[in-house]
């Protein structure tokens, strides 16, 4: 038996209309091979803006030349209708056995497959813009059915392990990927016309850091050497803003070997910037003036709808300390509490902690009992100093740092500091959490001495910033899950 056979034969006990439409492809192939390409002159679009002013049963000699998948077909005897659709809209296709040659060749159709057409633009009598095909071209044969038409794809699961299935019977789901690269791209837009530089920093690092998260672990076969996938851009972008440049920025896949849920997902999109002679206010206002600008750009308007849920994303932002917040909202003054009131008041919430915990890290372990009260735009301003060993001391409290996180929808959607600037206590605090690590402390980061050579060799005033780019399109195509905002997400295996 021949391999491709083989193949035929495999597939087509798979299931009945695998195996009719394997010998359809198969009479296609007979005669005439499959084209490497299609002269496509028109988009679907265009054709439906350009022909709108024609009234019902209006005709034109006018030849259009499309392509796509064919997603409706309804063969009523010697006149056959169908629907294409390529990447931004659809067009009706009408076959008249009495002037359409090859009219036989139709039965050799299916829904989903592609195919080419030229014919004449025409009005129907109901209204809706179509071709009178003149001349068809098999592009391609669909060997497995569709989901049926009316009832789509109703299985979460299907959709996000089969993605291109979801594109396909969804509209709404291909305009949420396309408003996602239209806000990516607004992003990049704002940021090159502050000045900002966008750069790309090494994905695999002999060291991780950056962030409190667990890395995902390779090798390098060549240099027999462990390595991590990037948990944070932080480190390789201070290193560049030593080297001299004052603004830089990137937008870029991450991994934390972490939780998966509605929010979270092991490989996701991040954007980091860092800004030199500036501190964590200048990086609010800055804040404020991306969101603006993304809701501007695809809105008109500062004001978006969330799950039912108005937000008014107009500047200024509300500020508020982390210690005010949890008095304003939770009625705990953390000033009060010992450190011991703080553990009963986790065990309380059933909030993750432990007797090891210093008090800064229980306060801030506390502050999730507030998060969900969020929902419009404020700024968590004035951290305790023991959240992160890359962030300036508070010019006024030594016992906070100057880092701030933008909550809104109650969701936690960025990170800021007044960056840490001073060599011996950045190699300091490196060294301390290294310990932690060596400890059992998972979260906690290895020493990395290039990064604090860098940094030995002067360091400016520097804010700096991370936002999570999916929870913010989420927020801004009203997405329940950071999955329908990725396209490919991971997964469980299927059993």
């Amino acid at each position: 038996m021949e391999p491709l056979k083989d193949v035929e034969n495999r597939l087509g006990k798979e299931n009945h209309l695998i195996a009719e439409r394997i010998k359809k492809l198969n009479e296609i192939k007979d005669k005439n091979d499959l084209p490497y390409r299609f002269e496509k002159k028109h988009n679907n679009k265009e054709l439906q803006e350009k022909y709108s002013h024609l009234k019902p049963e209006e005709h034109t000699n006018d030849i259009a030349i499309t392509a796509g998948r064919v997603i409706g077909l309804r063969r009523l005897g010697k006149i056959t209708f169908m629907h294409i659709m390529d990447n931004d809209a659809k067009i009706q296709l009408y076959f008249n056995e009495g002037e359409y040659a090859n009219y036989d060749e139709l039965k050799l159709l299916d829904m989903g497959d592609f195919i080419g057409v030229k014919g004449k633009i025409f009005r129907t009598k109901a209204g809706e813009l179509t071709i009178s095909v003149i001349e068809l071209q098999f592009l391609s044969k669909a060997l497995r059915p569709l989901p049926e038409k009316y009832h789509g794809l109703q299985d979460t699961e299907i959709k996000y392990r089969q993605r291109y299935l979801d594109l396909i019977m969804d509209d709404s789901s291909k305009k949420r990927f396309a408003l996602r690269s239209r806000i990516l791209k607004a992003i990049k837009e704002f940021l090159d016309s502050r000045g900002f530089m966008e750069v790309e920093t090494p994905i695999i690092q002999p060291i991780y850091g950056g962030a409190a998260a667990k890395p995902f672990t390779t090798h390098y076969n060549e240099l027999n050497m462990k390595a991590y996938l990037r948990i944070s851009l932080e480190l390789y972008l201070k290193k560049l803003i030593v080297g001299g440049y004052e603004k830089v920025y990137e937008i870029a896949k991450v991994f934390r070997n972490e939780s998966i849920d509605t929010t979270h997902n092991p490989e996701f999109t991040m954007l980091e910037l860092y800004w030199a002679y500036a501190d964590y206010t200048d990086i609010m206002e800055l804040v404020e003036d991306i969101y603006n600008h993304i809701a501007l750009t695809l809105y008109g308007t500062t004001k978006i709808v969330y799950q039912g849920k108005e937000i008014e994303l107009k500047k200024p932002w509300k500020r508020i300390s982390m210690k005010d917040a949890m008095k304003e909202y939770a009625n705990i003054d953390l000033d009060k509490n010992t450190d011991d009131e703080l553990r009963e008041l986790l065990r309380i919430h059933k909030i993750e902690h432990n007797d090891e915990m210093p008090r800064g890290i229980l306060m801030n372990q506390l502050f999730k009992i507030v998060e969900e009260k969020l929902i419009q735009p404020v700024f968590i301003v004035d951290h305790p100093k023991e959240t992160t060993p890359l962030c300036r001391l508070h010019r006024k409290d030594p016992e906070l740092i100057e880092r701030f996180e933008p909550y809104i929808n109650g969701w936690e959607v960025g990170n800021a500091y007044s960056e840490l600037n001073d060599a011996i206590r950045q190699r300091y605090l490196l060294e301390e959490q290294a310990k932690e690590l060596k400890k059992g402390h998972e979260e906690s980061n290895p020493m990395d001495e290039d990064f604090c050579k860098a940094i030995d060799h002067g360091f400016p005033p520097t804010g700096g910033l991370g936002i999570g780019i999916d929870r913010l399109i989420m927020l801004f195509t009203d997405s329940a899950s950071i999955r329908d905002v990725i396209f490919f997400p991971t997964m469980k295996p299927n059993e």
